[in-house]
């Protein structure tokens, strides 16, 4: 079916068409901040449990040295796309769109890196093309109509993240609209990933999969293999009517470059799971406001919305992954290390008496329709019979409560300890806050290799 009107034409004409002076100043230096972030979150998941897995299975399946995997050793664009793709996921400390609950930045970061390297891509011209990936990813969010797509148990990075990966990436492949329709029916036709595999790896393999479906369906497209003209509203399979309940394609196009949400994507100060941010919030405020600390506190119960609660409400901690994602746990080490990085979640730290005592004897959590998706209620019974409580609705890291520049660079010092040396790791802020100003993005991306 053709649809020469419908939304993946006006999608893809859209971002084929898109230019720098397209994109306004301020949304640039987002664009740029994301870009920051993400890399700090892959020097992190350098740490990963499993990163060590999927680096073994890149480089057997993959193998070469055109691309540089963030922090390590070069692979193949395909293998440096898996590989960077899971390392900015797996320390759960990536963005996250919470209207669509997508991590955005692992599926379109790693193929648009590995499209540029050695292509002599100017900085201006990789900001503009993640941009519209980005774009395209949470507006097919908005289109795909959230609500009904979770009920059906799909997960979202697997299936609209990898749009935004082929978009990102196919802007550097100079793609122009009609092989960029394309590039959207191709990795539509690779979308997947559901919340069978909540609470294990698996979760984050969805986004390394988005990221690798995307590099595939941009490069498949530039060489002209066609794919469905209509992959987001196809009346027979479009992902809106198979993946939902029909969506709202007229609401993913609706100001097209004029309303710029990406400008929504939040950004994760701390490892923990998304939903959990406004948890280690409230704990972090008690600890300002009243100076708390674990022998001050007989019972602390923590209120979260419908939706946390039923994913992180009952989580255990028996390892670091399901620690990440534990409201219990995440109270109480936070409370008690008044800090809240990898070492709170070493095996060491996790299997410490005093904090896992006190995380299943005096932390209560509660489900609480009042809450929002991303807040958290926090309310400490002291033992001197006194009370405190915050209520934060709005976590850390929100578009509604942004970090700032400082804040993120912070978060990449932090994580390219012991990956990065320091003067790489400094000449990697500058030219990743300056991006826009770089001849070539190789320059940057040559930074990022281990000092082992």
């Amino acid at each position: 079916m053709s649809q020469p009107d419908g939304p993946t034409a006006r999608l893809a004409e859209w971002t084929a068409a898109l230019t720098a002076e397209d994109v306004p100043p301020r949304v640039r230096e987002r664009i740029a901040l994301l870009l920051l972030d993400a890399v700090a979150s892959a020097l992190a998941g350098r740490h990963g449990d499993e990163t060590a897995q999927v680096e073994a299975v890149a480089a057997e399946v993959a193998p070469g040295d055109e691309a540089r995997v963030i922090g390590a050793r070069r692979l193949s664009r395909l293998g440096a796309t898996l590989l960077n793709g899971y390392q900015v996921t797996a320390v759960t400390v990536c963005d996250v769109y919470r209207p669509s609950l997508c991590h955005v930045t692992p599926e379109v970061v790693p193929p648009a890196l590995a499209m540029a390297e050695g292509r002599g891509v100017r900085g201006r011209d990789l900001v503009t093309a993640l941009g519209a990936g980005l774009e395209t990813t949470v507006r097919a969010g908005i289109g795909i109509r959230y609500a009904s797509f979770r009920d059906r148990g799909w997960h979202s990075p697997g299936v609209i993240g990898a749009l935004g990966g082929a978009v990102a990436a196919g802007k550097l492949a100079g793609l122009d609209a009609e092989r960029m329709r394309w590039a959207l029916g191709l990795a539509g036709a690779q979308a997947s990933g559901t919340f069978a595999q909540w609470g294990t790896p698996t979760i984050k393999f969805h986004q390394a999969h988005g990221a690798v479906a995307g590099l595939l369906a941009a490069t498949l497209a530039r060489e002209r293999f066609r794919s469905s003209d209509e992959i987001l509203a196809h009346p027979d399979g479009g992902l809106f009517n198979t993946y939902s309940d029909g969506g709202d394609p007229d609401a993913m196009t609706a100001g097209l470059g004029e309303h710029w949400e990406l400008e929504r994507i939040s950004m994760r100060l701390w490892p923990m799971a998304s939903s959990l941010q406004g948890v280690v919030s409230a704990v972090f405020d008690l600890i300002a406001d009243h100076d708390l600390r674990p022998e001050h506190v007989a019972r602390m119960t923590i209120r979260l919305g419908e939706a946390t609660y039923a994913l992180h409400g009952e989580m255990g901690w028996d390892d670091r992954f399901r620690g990440l994602l534990s409201t219990r746990y995440a109270a109480s080490v936070v409370l008690h290390d008044r800090a809240c990085w990898l070492d709170q979640f070493e095996p060491a730290r996790i299997a410490d008496p005093a904090v896992s005592s006190f995380a299943a004897e005096r932390v209560v959590v509660i489900e609480d329709r009042s809450v929002p998706a991303a807040g958290a209620v926090v309310e400490a019974e002291l033992t001197d019979g006194g009370r405190a409580s915050v209520r934060r609705d709005i976590p850390k890291g929100d578009a509604d409560d942004p970090l700032s520049t400082d804040e993120v660079v912070d978060k990449f010092r932090r994580a390219a300890g012991g990956i990065l040396s320091h003067a790489d790791t400094e000449a990697a802020v500058r030219a990743l806050l300056d991006v826009e100003e770089l001849p070539d993005v190789d320059a940057v991306l040559d930074r990022l290799a281990g000092v082992a």
